[in-house]
């Protein structure tokens, strides 16, 4: 695969995460082949977006690139030149350890199970609620459809999902 680079250049992909600019060097920090999801988690030690299947079926992995969702573990890195990437880690309040809403209202609604999944149906409702701020019922469904939990009861998510909209948050 050709991504147009040349061996004897120097690449650096700027990315901003979560706030955070980061400057990193293709061939040292990261590999063109090296997902967004890999660079998350594997270079910038950023381990709450998680893997599940590796191949876009799950959902698992879902970030926001420029607050639209993405599938980290089908986005490569060098594609994300510029871009600004939201992870778990950076809604809510991190410095001041306060949860977004939407962390909140899946405890209150025990939307999570053994969690692995929780962080990109976070994300997606997260850009759910950016986008449409009432959703209906069906574009929840629909906005989370391509998650795929064998923990949780959907219903959960559902609940959780009208309490931050019925809340105006």
């Amino acid at each position: 695969m050709d991504f147009g680079f040349q061996k004897e250049k120097i690449y650096i992909i700027s990315l901003t995460v979560n706030g955070i600019n980061y400057e990193l060097t293709v061939g040292k920090d990261i590999y063109p082949w090296h997902t967004l999801a890999h660079t998350l988690r594997e270079t910038l030690r950023l381990t709450g977006t998680k893997v599940g299947c590796g191949h876009g079926a799950c959902g698992a992995c879902t970030v926001l690139l420029d607050e639209k969702p993405v599938l980290s573990c089908l986005t490569l890195t060098v594609e994300c030149q510029g871009k600004r990437i939201t992870t778990i880690e950076g809604i809510g309040n991190p410095a001041e350890g306060k949860l977004d809403p939407i962390q909140e209202a899946f405890i209150k609604y025990t939307a999570f199970q053994c969690g692995f999944c929780t962080p990109g149906i976070i994300m997606s409702v997260k850009a759910l609620l950016a986008e449409n701020p009432a959703p209906t019922d069906e574009e929840i469904k629909e906005a989370l459809s391509g998650h795929y939990c064998r923990c949780i009861s959907h219903y959960h998510v559902l609940y959780a999902v009208k309490d931050v909209i019925a809340k105006g948050r």
